[in-house]
């Protein structure tokens, strides 16, 4: 088991921890599979609902609170039935909007991993407005049930009365919906070709900028985020922040980054290198590699 989760496994019930533990190896994310829930709910003779909401200490583990010190963790649920698990992280003397939110962790963790719909997120602390927007901007965003500990869960549109979103700018395809942006540009580095292909992936109506991160660590693995960008602007989620949460929640260091690259549009109306410059200069001493590519 991990050492991050040695204290929070204390805090589940017994029956939970004991048939959670096999999981807790060290590839362990946050992401059980269909069958794998089905197995703990079995175990540990409670309803779904109540065996997520017993899990959250589990997500709060995978936190990285630098300067706020509050472990806020989620869970977001598939309609495949997997289940993903994500945390906040914030960047040590840095600037604030460099955080990344436990709903958007597990949410962008349900979407890196080819979910195309979340229908339930489970949280340990209430949402905040910046939160509710960032759901808001998802397939069916407005009907995603919300689950908070000692609470009856509720839709998104309860938190989020007169919502504004994706449909109010025209956008007909809402983040997590199926898309593939073609790109023309000729590679044979792993990484470029892994970079590109998640900027394909990426969500940015409103920009048009198609972008994506790469991170390598020293033993050659890789770590994306693509940019999701949102119908209020300000809550978007940067490729950069995606991809050092998906690094954080797969238990590796800032120090294990050895390469990064960016890849975004020459149509964009926007160029996100300067961002994505500011946040790896926060957290490694690694040049950034920054290609601008057009669409095919």
């Amino acid at each position: 088991m991990q050492n991050r989760f040695i204290d929070s496994i204390t805090q589940l019930p017994k029956p939970v921890a004991t048939a959670l533990i096999p999981l807790l190896n060290e590839d362990f994310c946050g992401h059980i599979d269909a069958s794998q829930l089905a197995t703990l709910v079995k175990a540990s003779d409670m309803t779904e609902e109540a065996l997520l909401l017993s899990l959250l200490p589990i997500a709060a583990a995978l936190a990285k609170p630098s300067i706020s010190e509050f472990y806020v963790g989620a869970i977001a649920k598939g309609e495949s039935g997997d289940i993903y698990m994500g945390a906040n992280f914030e960047l040590a003397s840095e600037a604030l909007f460099h955080t990344v939110h436990a709903e958007q962790s597990a949410i962008s963790h349900a979407w890196l991993n080819g979910e195309q719909k979340i229908v339930d997120i489970v949280v340990n602390f209430s949402p905040c407005g910046h939160c509710r927007q960032f759901i808001n901007e998802l397939v069916s965003g407005i009907d995603i049930k919300i689950h908070l500990p000692g609470q009856q869960p509720q839709l998104l549109a309860h938190y989020l009365p007169y919502a504004f979103g994706p449909k109010d700018l025209q956008v007909t395809k809402p983040l997590l919906s199926k898309s593939n942006i073609e790109f023309s540009l000729n590679s044979d580095d792993p990484m470029i070709i892994e970079a590109v292909d998640q900027a394909g992936l990426s969500y940015a109506p409103y920009t048009k900028n198609f972008a994506a991160v790469v991170i390598e660590t020293k033993d050659g693995r890789t770590y994306c985020g693509r940019y999701a960008e949102n119908a209020a602007f300000n809550p978007s989620m940067m490729p950069m922040q995606m991809a050092l949460s998906n690094l954080i929640r797969h238990d590796r260091d800032y120090s294990d980054i050895n390469r990064v690259v960016l890849i975004e549009s020459s149509a964009g109306k926007v160029s996100l290198v300067n961002a994505t410059m500011d946040t790896l200069q926060a957290v490694a001493a690694v040049e950034l590699e920054h290609i601008v590519v057009d669409p095919s």
